[in-house]
């Protein structure tokens, strides 16, 4: 895997009521061409080919893998070439899920990812070692941002507000990693936080979304287990 480039703010104009962090500190490593160039290109085919099957559960649809397992899964294949970096952030393994969303019609507010169902039953808030994205597309819009603020339930999409952060460009093979205690969301096709559904059409933006846990977390199935989105089956 090549070594990590330095991340630098989303090219694309961000809303008037958005600004980079002025901290020299980054809080995210970023890798342009994270992946070898055949895996990705059989990784994004696959997903293509999924296209928006079963996307009204994207989100709740994720999977365990852990890193000594048998890989079962196109996505799981990423993992293992990703494998050091998340064994150097201390986790065993990875929750991974497709994130598939139109860029017109964001519904991702900002949010911590979580142990979801120990969460839910009223558990303690358990965060993943490290949270990560693979780009699989390029899109108008649709930057990754990433804070350390805490989501503000006054805002729109909970964005905290005056707003500091690191922003993501949707790229090809772009792989970014932060911390699994920040705080991230998407902005929408004019990379502005999503207030509403915009009126023309924007484009589907596609990634993989892979979470480093010291321990699995609860009621996640392995792929196999789930016996879904079987397009991804591989290797």
């Amino acid at each position: 895997m090549r070594s990590p480039a330095p991340c630098s703010p989303c090219s694309e104009a961000v809303s008037p009521s958005l600004s980079d962090r002025r901290h020299p500190e980054r809080l995210v490593q970023l890798v342009d061409g994270a992946l070898p160039p055949p895996l990705f290109r059989k990784l994004r085919g696959a997903v293509m080919a999924l296209g928006t099957a079963g996307i009204r559960r994207t989100y709740e649809t994720t999977f365990w893998f852990a890193l000594d397992m048998r890989p079962s899964a196109l996505p799981e294949l990423a993992i293992l070439s990703l494998a050091g970096r998340f064994r150097d952030a201390g986790a065993c393994g990875a929750e991974w899920w497709l994130s598939r969303m139109w860029t017109h019609d964001v519904r991702v507010d900002f949010h911590r990812d979580r142990d979801e169902r120990l969460a839910l039953r009223g558990g303690p808030e358990r965060h993943p070692r490290l949270s990560s994205v693979l780009f699989l597309n390029r899109v108008q819009g649709g930057a990754l941002v990433v804070t350390r603020q805490a989501p503000d339930p006054r805002n729109p999409a909970l964005v905290p507000l005056p707003l500091e952060a690191d922003l993501v460009a949707p790229r090809p093979n772009r792989f970014v990693a932060f911390d699994g205690r920040l705080t991230h969301g998407v902005l929408d096709a004019r990379n502005q936080v999503p207030a509403s559904r915009l009126r023309k059409r924007g484009q589907l933006r596609l990634t993989l979304v892979m979470n480093g846990w010291a321990r699995r977390p609860s009621g996640v199935p392995t792929f196999a287990q789930a016996g879904v989105y079987r397009p991804l089956a591989g290797p």
